[in-house]
């Protein structure tokens, strides 16, 4: 996968991305937190936690092989989807590949008749956040926040489309 000549493709999950999807998070999550029971939950079984549900999941090719997820996971309140389960693999950061999956969950929030996306991530993750930050997202006041499942999640960002 030399830089040049590759290209970001994002694409609908596949049933054999599913070991992909469980990679390419477990990578993240492992190396800075715990994984948690909604965690497994969703990397176990993306198609009926997530996509049977009437979310998406999107996938990440570079080249043709699966280098990030990110999914869409209808939300606790009407018209809102919750942004989940981003990822992109490490040793190839600065190719687009978040900039990529944001987009494409923005313009799948869109095609789903969603009003907002909002999503929960932990102040450590400097990248990510800087990514939702520049997509248009905004951090949530603490008289915003809904409660989390996940013990890692000290901030909640929402991006009205």
């Amino acid at each position: 996968m030399s830089g040049a000549s590759s290209s970001v493709r994002v694409r609908d999950f596949q049933p054999d991305d599913g070991p992909a999807f469980k990679a390419l998070n477990l990578a993240w999550i492992e190396q800075l937190f715990e994984i948690e029971p909604s965690d497994l939950a969703q990397l176990e079984n993306p198609q009926g936690q997530i996509i049977d549900r009437g979310g998406r999941v999107l996938i990440a090719d570079l080249d043709g092989v699966p280098v990030g997820t990110a999914g869409l996971l209808v939300g606790h309140e009407p018209a809102t989807l919750e942004l989940v389960k981003m990822s992109a693999r490490e040793d190839l950061r600065g190719l687009g590949i978040g900039k990529a999956l944001i987009a494409g969950c923005i313009q799948a929030a869109r095609e789903m008749g969603a009003a907002r996306i909002w999503l929960e991530s932990n102040r450590k993750l400097d990248a990510a956040l800087g990514l939702y930050r520049a997509s248009g997202f905004r951090e949530l006041t603490c008289d915003e926040m809904a409660s989390s499942p996940y013990s890692r999640c000290d901030i909640q960002m929402v991006l009205t489309l």
